[in-house]
């Protein structure tokens, strides 16, 4: 039977991974580690500056007090599952994790850190907030998929599904993330004493939209599956920098 990490960055609590591992224990062996909070927007961050504790609800689930995405796999595949899980699946994340969403998602980060650990890992996100049974039933397929033809270790699919019926999806999309526009807007109000308040606005307008994005996807009623990678190297430009260096002496023969 496959072991399966489940982890989020909504929380342990959140009905996205709760029909999520609903769902997945049907068929394999769940563990659920995830935030005992909301944790999105968290990104890769990990906990270094003091230690963390658990918290395990009647259903076996284990909440980490205060922990990130990322603390959550690192601690779940290393100690609190046993045996060692197969891969790791994060979500269904409430809202969807389109374009340079990715770089901010904790649902994605989750994902990244099963690579990192080296497991094949999903994040699967609904763009919306009512249908996760959907994205719950894609989920399960892509897992039966990948029993019959294996994700190598270290691959990672980011899966975003429309908030529509099972029956109302067109099907699936290999995509690429698609972009936005930088995000400039802060809300600014005062707190009673006089203080200074400030929350961050909305994602910026969407940029790159073409038919082959995750975007174009998912607004078509696709879902979209994008194969992540976590080498930053900007091989391209490795020459052209080497040549700056060289010009401006630097880089000394």
């Amino acid at each position: 039977m496959l072991r399966i990490l489940v982890s989020n960055d909504d929380g342990v609590s959140a009905p996205g991974i709760r029909t999520l591992s609903e769902a997945l224990r049907r068929t394999y062996h769940v563990q659920v580690v995830a935030p005992d909070r909301n944790r999105s927007g968290a990104s890769n961050a990990l906990t270094l500056d003091r230690p963390l504790r658990t918290v395990v609800h009647e259903n076996g689930d284990i909440a980490l007090v205060e922990g990130t995405p990322t603390d959550c796999v690192y601690i779940g595949a290393n100690l609190l599952m046993r045996p060692r899980p197969e891969i790791v699946v994060s979500g269904i994340n409430c809202g969807p994790n389109l374009g340079d969403d990715v770089i901010y998602s904790g649902t994605v980060a989750a994902a990244m850190e099963g690579r990192h650990l080296g497991l094949p890992a999903i994040a699967v996100s609904l763009n919306g907030e009512t249908h996760y049974d959907t994205a719950a039933e894609i989920t399960c397929r892509l897992l039966t998929m990948l029993q019959q033809v294996p994700l190598r270790a270290g691959n990672i699919l980011n899966v975003n599904v429309p908030d529509v019926p099972l029956s109302e999806i067109k099907g699936m999309k290999v995509t690429r993330c698609g972009t936005r526009r930088a995000p400039d807007v802060v809300y600014t109000q005062m707190d009673p004493k006089g203080n200074p308040l400030y929350w961050l606005g909305p994602p910026g307008e969407k940029l790159d939209t073409g038919p082959d994005t995750d975007f174009a996807a998912v607004d078509a009623g696709y879902v979209s599956v994008t194969p992540l990678h976590v080498d930053l190297t900007a091989y391209s430009v490795q020459e052209k920098l080497e040549d700056w260096l060289q010009k401006t002496g630097v880089i000394q023969e």
